[in-house]
Formats: structure tokens, sequence, C-alpha cells
């Protein structure tokens, strides 16, 4: 049965997305630079420098040319769905548990990609939607945050009184990885208990996890949740000053939530064929074998995790990820009570 997209919170974001034309002279259409298609792909932001590579390489071996939008994991989809009219994108995307909401809106179709190799738990009925590059929440720090925060319970301290933020639980892919990890982690009474006392710190609500990177940099926040492979990039790429960490809870233990990049085919997709010619391509072995090293997240392909797990060293997935258990939910059943649990979050926090 086809179900309404979530809406909380989605009035408020941003309505204005970013084009970035990678391989395409920019724009949606059905022809690009040298006169080849083009499709395009909405897509939540994070991906961008690793997306510019592989879509040369798509185009260079095809001949179709790929425009990126960039937006937050809730908008990228609430376009989709606005424009069921006249579809635009041809390959959507998100984190979960927007990707499912997505498929059970009737917003994708079967890919018949062949997605061998990757957990069958992870991949939606007919290929529909398949992760193309793992991660997982995390949060990060100022180097002058002082006490260090190492735990949950650390995060309530007074001195991170209107100096800590984290994204919107509804808005943002990683604000809803909060609300859902610290429910398996405390309970749902327990997690609404924390969420309520951590408002005492917190700076107020944002629909983008990627803004509150720049301001933990500078010292505008002291804390601030993210995602892994978001936050080694910006280190990398934008040479952030600030310490990625996995709150650990009072017995001392770590555990994070998996927040894979997950793509789907549109339904209705100008460019359905290609579109499925990209996916197959960004979850072949070659393009995996980018991902820890250039994208800074996690292959999909089980093959290669043990490999890329080797290099424990600092600033990398693996280093981040040491010693923490990285729980997979069952994304359905999330998405199931969701909606009532935004609305319990909200009530419980005056958000």
């Amino acid at each position: 049965m086809k179900r309404p997209l979530l809406r909380t919170g989605i009035a408020a974001m941003s309505a204005t997305l970013v084009a970035v034309a990678l391989t395409a002279c920019g724009g949606t259409g059905s022809s690009g630079s040298g006169g080849g298609e083009t499709l395009t792909v909405y897509s939540a932001d994070g991906l961008a420098t690793w997306y510019e590579g592989q879509f040369e390489k798509f185009t260079e071996d095809t001949g179709i040319n790929v425009n990126l939008v960039e937006a937050g994991s809730g908008e990228v989809v609430s376009r989709v769905e606005k424009e069921q009219s006249n579809p635009q994108a041809d390959l959507l995307v998100t984190l979960p548990p927007f990707i499912q909401r997505a498929a059970e809106s009737e917003l994708l179709q079967p890919s018949g990609v062949d997605a061998a190799g990757i957990p069958s738990d992870q991949v939606g009925p007919e290929a529909s939607y398949v992760p193309i590059v793992n991660n997982a929440l995390s949060f990060i720090a100022n180097p002058g945050a002082n006490p260090k925060p190492r735990t949950w319970d650390d995060l309530l301290a007074p001195e991170f009184k209107g100096k800590l933020q984290y994204s919107t639980p509804g808005q943002a892919g990683d604000g809803t990885a909060v609300l859902i990890l610290l429910q398996h982690l405390m309970g749902k009474p327990g997690a609404l208990d924390y969420l309520t006392r951590l408002q005492a710190n917190n700076v107020g609500p944002s629909s983008s996890t990627g803004k509150l990177q720049p301001k933990v940099s500078n010292g505008e926040l002291l804390v601030a949740n993210g995602d892994v492979q978001m936050n080694l990039g910006s280190i990398k790429d934008d040479g952030s000053k600030f310490e990625v960490f996995i709150p650990a809870t009072a017995d001392g233990k770590k555990t994070t939530v998996s927040l894979p990049y997950v793509a789907g085919v549109t339904k209705g997709a100008p460019h359905a064929d290609s579109a499925k010619k990209l996916l197959a391509f960004l979850i072949s072995e070659d393009v995996q074998k980018t991902v820890a090293p250039e994208a800074l997240g996690i292959p999909v392909l089980t093959s290669l995790v043990d490999a890329a797990q080797q290099s424990a060293e600092p600033n990398t997935p693996a280093g981040v990820l040491k010693g923490v258990d990285v729980w997979v939910p069952n994304w359905n059943t999330v998405l199931a009570d969701l909606d009532a649990d935004l609305a319990a979050y909200q009530k419980a926090t005056g958000s």
C-alpha cells in the first residue's frame, strides 16, 4: 500500500538543492557535453568528491553523462515525490530509513542489478534499492573541548551548554540515526529521557548535519553529530580541525548504527536503463575498491570489507570504528514506528 512520505520537518528543510554537473554541461536533460545522454542523480550530500572521479570513469566507459543534485537525505526523497507527474531524477541516493520510505511510497523500480556479494538484508526486493557505500553514525569534538567527551553522559556536562548541536531527527538522516541508536541502547523511554536532558545543552534544531562541521572546527560548537564518511572527508578535503569519536555507554562499550548510502532507480526515470548501468557500475568490484581510500567509507562488497579494515590508522574508517559494535537495524521495523517515534520526540524535547 502506498504510504505518504515522512512530513515531519520536511517543510522546514531548505528547498534549495545544489546541482553539480560532474560530467555533463549542467541541468537536467537528455543530452550533455558531446551530445551524449545525460542521466540525473539526486543524492544525499557527502559523496561529491568520490562521485566526481567515478562518474568521469563511467562516462569514459559508456558515453553517458551524469548530472548530480545534492541535498539532505529527506529533501532528495521529497523532491522525487513532488516530481512524480514529471520525473526528473534517474537515480536516487539517500540514507535509511528514507530509502525504505521511498520504496514503500512506490518511488522506486526494480533495478535488475546483480547484488551478489552484498548482504541480502540490505538489498530491497528485486534490487529496488542497493547500498553503494557503507557508513556509520559518529560524533565530532573540537580539540578545545574540556572535558573531552568520551561517553553519552559526558555530552550532558554543563560545560557544553550552548556549545553542542545535533541534526534534527526526521529531517536529517544522521539526526534520525541519533534517535534510533539511543532507542537501541536505552529503550524508547530512556532515549526520550536522555534527549530531554540533552536539550539543556543543545543549540537548537538543524536540518543539515554537514553544516555543523565548520562550526565545530572553528570552535563555535564544541560537539556535534555526524557520520564517519562525511567527517573524515571534511578533515581530508577541508582541513577541518575536530576529532571523530563514537560515544560509549556507562560500561565503556561503544556502539554505533550503520548508515549506508543506498541507491535506487526512480519510478518513471527518464533514463532508466542508463541509471541501472550506473548503479551496477557503482557496486562493481573495481569501484568498490576505491570506497575506503577515496570516499573514506566502507565497501559494500563483503569480500572487500576485511581488507578495508586492516588499516586502522587515525582518520580512517577502520581507525574510528576499531573496537566499535556497528549495529544494523531492521529498517522496515524502524520505518513502521518512525512517525510515532518522531512525534514522541518532538513532544518530549519541545522541538
